[in-house]
């Protein structure tokens, strides 16, 4: 049976939805607005490095070391520093900050000190580079004896990395319906099958996408390495990890010195010769290259992960 409203309140509980249609109308706007001009500035800076840069990128650009003259000078050196440090940081920060997103959200017993872990570790995650570089100055270089050497900077970039990797896997795990692991133990799955065969294929794309956010963040930290003491100018590169003698595999590049691609681009652009600045921005665009080219291979990735499962 329908209740007839008086007069005034329907004329009241239409003038309350006209106005949240408005409010709700005018924050699509400032939402679209504020996209846009993220977008245009975004665009803006884009265009202007690769104006400045492309010009200066060739074959002896990506292939010579750091030189004094700017005609001869390149990123090959940094190009190969930040390759390693990455996979010294990649090696690192993955597993542990995925096995400890697993432990934390299927294993911790639940209550405060799970909740303090958590506060923390999500703290942690937008805590700034420069404390995570006075850290590893204390903890890696000067107590560990590990000098300026690329394990210390992927150490360093690997505690940048694994809390934004701790979070993005719980989140990740936490968004999976509670019915899937119910029916994984109703079928007589143990806990760790029911988390390996189960929770995280379907969680795999996600998890793929905060490692790259995280990755994407480190490749081009410049402050902790600074802090670490990286090198700005270095002409040789790190000993190589394959060896023609038994045991034909070496770790002795660990502790070699390095310089990265935002080091070598802060060298450039600190010198007064404007020729370094158009090498800075084609640095700039190299490595604007290798952020665009991790995220589509993690795109790809989460993509062949969800072709293949199927809810």
């Amino acid at each position: 049976m329908a209740i007839a409203l008086p007069e005034q309140g329907l004329i009241a509980l239409r003038k309350s939805v006209s106005r949240r249609q408005l409010y709700s109308n005018l924050f699509a706007i400032v939402g679209l607005i504020s996209i846009l001009v993220a977008l245009v500035v975004l665009v803006a800076l884009i265009i202007h490095l690769l104006s400045q840069g492309l010009t200066s990128i060739d074959w002896q650009f990506l292939t010579s070391p750091a030189s004094s003259d700017a005609e001869e000078a390149g990123v090959f050196i940094a190009l190969v520093g930040s390759g390693l440090v990455m996979l010294v940081t990649t090696t690192l920060a993955v597993p542990v900050g995925i096995a400890a997103g697993i432990y934390l959200e299927e294993y911790a017993r639940k209550g405060w000190l799970a909740d303090l872990i958590e506060i923390n570790v999500t703290n942690l995650a937008g805590v700034p580079s420069i404390v995570y570089g006075l850290l590893a100055l204390g903890l890696f270089k000067y107590a560990l004896n590990l000098g300026e050497s690329i394990i210390t900077a992927g150490l360093t970039l690997a505690l940048l990395v694994l809390p934004v990797v701790i979070v993005t896997t719980r989140e990740a795990m936490r968004a999976i319906p509670s019915s899937l692991r119910e029916a994984a133990y109703a079928l007589g799955a143990s806990k760790w099958r029911m988390v390996k065969d189960h929770i995280l294929p379907y969680s795999m794309g996600s998890i793929l996408t905060g490692i790259i956010i995280g990755l994407s963040r480190a490749i081009g930290e410049t402050a902790p390495l600074v802090t670490i003491g990286a090198l700005t100018f270095i002409t040789f590169l790190p000993d190589s990890p394959i060896q023609p003698t038994f045991p034909f595999i070496s770790f002795s590049w660990l502790l070699s010195p390095f310089t990265v691609l935002p080091i070598q681009m802060f060298s450039w652009v600190s010198r007064p010769d404007l020729a370094f600045e158009a090498k800075a921005a084609a640095a700039g665009a190299v490595l604007l290259a290798l952020t665009l080219l991790m995220n589509g291979f993690a795109s790809f990735l989460r993509y062949r992960l969800r072709k293949g499962i199927k809810w």
